[in-house]
């Protein structure tokens, strides 16, 4: 029998790396036990680092009482990982014969009604439940990295997912403190990325043809408007470019500038020039921090605007 998403205890990690073991850390900080398995033989070592360097970030956000990141259990085998399960995270590399058999795998281990999501960035579930014997128990839980600091969960089933299965899984991941977007149909890419990976091409596209650096991509956004998206989407974002005639008169006035050439969807092709020259600028942005430090300062800041924004408590000055 399924366990009610707010009874639920333990939860299996299958597959460590950085997005797995950002929902590790995640789980850990909620107050659940955590099981964990991936392949890779050092995958224990790099896995409590990264629970390690995210703590303090998460002792910020708020612990759940009785969190802590000696309730994580790595096992030697996948089986193991999920014997007692009540929810199963999967979060192994994007290839889809082996998202799809390892579902198949992790369908045939674990107890029986228990829900298993995916967190595939891109990938329709239908085409990843094809040969598991229970289908319907298995979701899309899309995450967005790091899966302990941003709220964003989408979730959404394949065609032979069962809508109760869908509906567990939101509201678990609810009550497991993520804000959820549950689709009601499979798209490629679901919603965040799409957009994202739209912004992502126009910038190789610019970098590609010498029109902007990695610099100045990354300025337009953190001083322009990523400012305003931080707590406004983009659609409300236009509405109040029409003033007291709201979205209405934005289009009207802006929308002949949708046939104009200033965007470019189809990705460029990412030749050694292109990928140099993407390295080379992150190289140069970085200025000497480690990814150590700058996952450190993103999670500062990720953290600052929450609390910006109200979507985080205040700390109270300690003077």
């Amino acid at each position: 029998m399924r366990t009610a998403p707010e009874n639920v205890r333990r939860v299996a990690c299958v597959g460590a790396g950085v997005i797995g073991g950002g929902w590790v850390a995640h789980f850990l900080a909620r107050g659940y036990d955590v099981t964990a398995w991936d392949l890779a033989p050092d995958a224990e070592q790099k896995l409590r680092r990264l629970v390690d360097a995210a703590w303090p970030a998460l002792t910020q956000l708020g612990l759940a009482e009785g969190a802590s990141a000696d309730r994580l259990t790595v096992v030697a085998t996948l089986e193991e990982a999920v014997a007692d399960a009540e929810f199963v995270q999967e979060s192994a590399p994007e290839k889809l014969e082996l998202k799809r058999d390892l579902l198949t795998r992790l369908d045939a281990a674990a107890p029986a009604g228990v829900v298993i999501a995916s967190s595939t960035s891109g990938y329709p579930m239908t085409d990843m439940q094809t040969t598991a014997a229970d289908p319907s128990r298995l979701v899309v839980g899309h995450p967005f990295n790091p899966p302990y600091l941003i709220p964003l969960v989408e979730v959404v089933g394949g065609e032979r997912t069962a809508e109760d299965a869908v509906a567990w899984a939101s509201r678990f991941y609810e009550v497991a403190g993520k804000s959820v977007i549950t689709m009601n149909r499979e798209v490629p890419g679901f919603i965040a990325n799409r957009l994202q990976e739209a912004l992502w091409r126009e910038a190789l596209h610019m970098v590609a043809n010498g029109e902007a650096t990695v610099k100045e991509i990354d300025d337009s956004i953190t001083e322009g408007p990523g400012l305003r998206w931080a707590f406004m989407g983009p659609m409300l974002t236009f509405a109040l470019a029409g003033g007291e005639g709201g979205m209405a008169h934005m289009l009207d006035h802006f929308g002949p500038s949708l046939k104009s050439p200033w965007t470019r969807l189809e990705a460029p092709e990412l030749d050694k020039a292109l990928y140099d020259a993407v390295v080379e600028g992150c190289d140069e942005a970085a200025d000497g921090r480690t990814i150590a430090d700058l996952v450190a300062e993103r999670d500062r800041g990720v953290i600052d605007v929450l609390r910006a924004t109200g979507r985080l408590p205040r700390q109270e000055d300690p003077r």
